[in-house]
């Protein structure tokens, strides 16, 4: 009779573990963040903001050091095409979560520039602004090239269909009279186009990251590279007429031996979708903005430390999504 009440209180204990593995499991819930290019900005800052927001089962509390996430929640940073496919990615719901750029992210929104005539994507939302991408108009060292202009019979990558960084491209080289006639244009991959300056079968590429960019920087260090100037009349137009460009500088030492310059920006948007439940996105948000997460944000990429709450409403474009407003309205960010 004892090895039988043995026996049963075994099972009992078993399925009671098997019980708990299932619940525990069940309360899993899993927050992709589309990035872009593993060699861009986006990816190594999606590593980060996925880290801190994540806390899955089992972790040691927040008051004990563990993670300050939100329970239950595993995020992970995904590799993409970049805006404009993560913006699409986001409408279709095969995303939770994206950064994009806030003038695809408008575009996405209003069905306006890229997206007019296309089905609008008008379910985008904000999380936040994280920080200003700077735009790179980088080119070989003693190509000639000194100014937008003078692409002109150059062969240029303006970055891979989808991205956000050819659809700017475009807009700069309109801005400076020029058309993809009047360059060589082509059309690589951000982990490409580093190796194609080294190998001289491009004279200048275009990138929209945050600096430092680590190819840009790799390139600096070996080949030699310099920045062109965005600036002059023309840029200052473009700032006028898109309401999501601003004036930017990339500084003297952002890259080894090259000498700084007066370029254009725009911001990277966190993005999700109107579907997810507000409760999510609230405490997705206030795991962003928990005091542990600036740790996290300081001691990365250095564009981490651009990412700061004051600015989290700047230059959005789109609706805040309800959960987000609402962490917002009561840290009085938001009257």
């Amino acid at each position: 009779m004892m090895k039988r009440r043995s026996v049963l209180a075994g099972a009992l204990a078993a399925a009671g573990t098997a019980a708990t593995t299932a619940a525990q499991a069940q309360d899993i819930a899993f927050f992709r963040i589309l990035t872009g290019g593993t060699v861009g900005t986006y990816f190594p800052i999606g590593g980060l903001i996925a880290n801190a927001i994540s806390n899955p089962p089992g972790s040691r509390p927040c008051s004990d050091g563990g993670s300050c996430g939100v329970p239950g929640l595993v995020a992970t940073s995904v590799a993409s095409n970049g805006s404009v496919a993560n913006a699409t990615a986001i409408g279709n719901g095969s995303a939770q979560s994206g950064f994009v750029q806030s003038d695809v992210a408008y575009w996405a929104y209003s069905g306006t520039g890229i997206y007019a005539g296309r089905p609008r994507i008008d379910g985008l939302r904000a999380i936040t602004n994280l920080y200003p991408e700077s735009f790179h108009l980088v080119a070989r060292k003693g190509a000639g090239i000194k100014s937008v202009a003078d692409l002109r019979g150059k062969r240029v990558s303006l970055d891979e269909p989808g991205s956000g960084t050819l659809v700017d491209a475009r807009l700069i080289l309109q801005a400076y009279g020029l058309t993809e006639k009047d360059i060589k244009p082509e059309y690589f991959r951000a982990q490409q186009v580093a190796d194609n300056l080294k190998e001289g079968t491009i004279d200048a590429f275009f990138n929209v990251s945050g600096w430092p960019q680590s190819s840009v920087a790799e390139l600096a260090a070996t080949v030699g590279i310099e920045l062109v100037p965005i600036a002059g009349p023309e840029a200052d137009r473009l700032v006028r007429q898109y309401s999501f460009f601003g004036a930017d500088a990339i500084p003297d030492g952002a890259y080894k031996g090259v000498e700084g310059v007066k370029t254009i920006s725009v911001h990277a948007l966190w993005v999700t979708s109107a579907k997810q439940a507000d409760e999510l996105i609230y405490k997705v948000t206030a795991a962003l903005w928990n005091p542990s997460t600036r740790k996290l944000l300081d001691s990365g990429h250095a564009k981490g430390r651009d990412i700061r709450i004051e600015t989290a409403l700047a230059g959005l474009g789109i609706p805040l999504h309800p959960g987000a407003e609402k962490f917002y309205r009561e840290k009085n960010l938001l009257k």
